[in-house]
């Protein structure tokens, strides 16, 4: 007897307007199956997503579960019927124990909160599953690579037989990539079913048993044996062309660019720093690896002048910052690519063309007596659009509407047309596909060979051991080592990550 898949979707579309986000899309994950998702930017999967947890109805189409037909309206309706998603930004309460985030929203008995049942079932899925957390630690106390781990417990613990994780590797260290892939696999033989959304396509042949892959909407092929295909296959398949990796070229390193002494931070919503000295040269890309939450999100708001150092001092070329502010530093020539792109890089309820140059509004480029000068700010955004490929409906766009990986290529554009000094780029290419981070590690390497220092701070090492000339550890606020890209290598950094004594070079 044929036992029917846990989830599947037949014939699913999807349009918003003339745009159509999903054209007949088949997908079904059985029992004990982990079946990836591939796709360029844009290509539909995080429509097919919200289909299929009811945040849209389908147009046309079906979802059966368990082989039933099956209307999923909601996230409740979602829950009901067994599915549940682990997004990339997680949603959890940080000033809550680790148990109630569980038990939130669930029925109790004679009243109160079942503290002792909810014990026992996290213990059920600690055993069965190897995911391990104590019930009353604080979730802000958490780690980011606990705090996913706490989001896939609250998915099992509510009942998911099928689970859904989106870039799930983006904020975990090489260690702890290990450790999910053996949850997952523990998952996949108890017989629950999973969809594995990832662009780092070496972890999607290392896991999953099945893939499908998906081009402007459509499904445009099938793996079957992941294991069996190259990245360089499933790339062509995903991005419709050949897609190679930039090698770094060779490059003269000059006079200091950026610089950080002994700065030490305080009044930090993260983790502080603590006596960080690092120094970018002309010509060089220095990484900066680390597990999130390490002290990355100080050092960029140092750097790009929204953080006052409670000692030490910042420095561009040999020009100490101060005042110590956006403005100040973006005069001394530094740009900057946050790490969210869709809050703190551009104004996504704006028409892109206004987004593209709010940072220099006031300079005569695009003003006048405090009047905007509508030509020019148009003028600008027609012309990064052609150079940089951005997919769009024009400069009157609203930003919001651009895919992620356009959306990065925007916010890449106006920093880089203005020819800065030195560049901070935070989680430049996180959630983008290849086709699109190749384009914007090309675009790194260009300002490099034009005597540009980059300071690049991610999370990906293979990205980092791709790009930079030297790579730095962040650890607790502090720089655990750094290294000559000849010295570098996955192992050693992602122990220097993990807290492991390391040496500076």
């Amino acid at each position: 007897m044929t036992v029917a898949p846990i989830v599947e979707m037949r014939g699913i579309a999807k349009r918003f307007g003339a745009v159509r986000a999903n054209e007949g899309v088949d997908l079904a994950v059985a029992q004990g199956e982990i079946v990836g998702l591939l796709g360029e930017n844009g290509a539909g999967k995080t429509t097919l997503m919200n289909i299929l947890l009811g945040a849209y109805a389908p147009d046309e189409g079906e979802i059966l579960v368990d082989g039933r037909p099956t209307t999923i309206r909601n996230s409740a309706d979602a829950l009901a019927a067994g599915i549940g998603m682990v997004h990339q930004h997680f949603h959890l309460a940080p000033r809550l124990t680790v148990l109630e985030n569980l038990m939130v929203g669930l029925p109790g008995r004679g009243g109160r909160l079942d503290e002792a049942g909810g014990r026992q079932r996290l213990a059920e899925i600690a055993s069965r599953f190897g995911l391990r957390l104590e019930p009353g630690r604080m979730v802000s106390t958490l780690a980011v690579g606990e705090q996913q781990r706490l989001e896939i417990i609250k998915a099992l613990f509510r009942g998911a037989r099928l689970l859904i994780l989106d870039e799930p590797t983006a904020v975990l260290a090489p260690g702890e990539v290990e450790g999910l892939f053996a949850a997952l696999r523990a998952m996949a033989a108890e017989g629950l079913g999973i969809i594995f959304i990832s662009h780092k396509l070496n972890e999607v042949r290392a896991l999953t048993s099945r893939c499908v892959v998906l081009r402007h909407g459509k499904v445009v092929g099938l793996f079957e044996a992941p294991a069996a295909a190259t990245t360089a296959e499933m790339a062509r398949l995903m991005c419709g062309q050949d897609i190679v990796s930039p090698l770094r070229p060779p490059a003269t390193r000059g006079d200091p660019v950026l610089s950080l002494e002994d700065v030490s931070t305080a009044g930090h919503a993260g983790t502080p720093l603590r006596g960080v000295s690092l120094t970018v040269h002309a010509g060089e890309i220095l990484g900066l690896a680390g597990v999130s939450g390490n002290g990355q999100r100080a050092l960029a708001d140092v750097v790009a002048g929204i953080l006052a150092p409670s000692s030490g001092r910042l420095l561009i070329g040999r020009t100490p910052v101060s005042p110590h502010d956006p403005r100040r530093v973006q005069a001394l020539g530094l740009a900057r690519i946050p790490e969210d792109r869709m809050t703190q890089g551009m104004a996504t309820a704006l028409p892109l063309a206004d987004s593209m140059v709010l940072p220099r509004l006031n300079t005569p480029a695009f003003s006048a007596a405090g009047l905007l000068k509508p030509g020019a700010i148009q003028a600008f955004a027609r012309a990064q659009i052609r150079a940089f490929d951005i997919r769009c409906a024009g400069p009157t766009a609203r930003a919001g509407t651009l895919s992620g990986g356009n959306l990065q290529k925007a916010l890449l554009a106006r920093e880089l047309a203005f020819d800065p000094r030195a560049l901070i780029a935070a989680q430049p290419t996180r959630g983008l596909d290849v086709g699109a981070a190749r384009f914007v590690h090309e675009k790194f390497f260009d300002l490099r060979a034009r005597g540009g220092g980059l300071l690049v701070i991610s999370e990906d090492l293979e990205e980092l051991l791709l790009l930079s000339d030297r790579i730095a550890v962040i650890y607790e606020g502090r720089i655990a080592g750094i290294f000559s890209a000849a010295e570098a290598g996955v192992e050693r950094i992602g122990l220097l990550m993990s807290g492991a004594e390391g040496r500076a070079a």
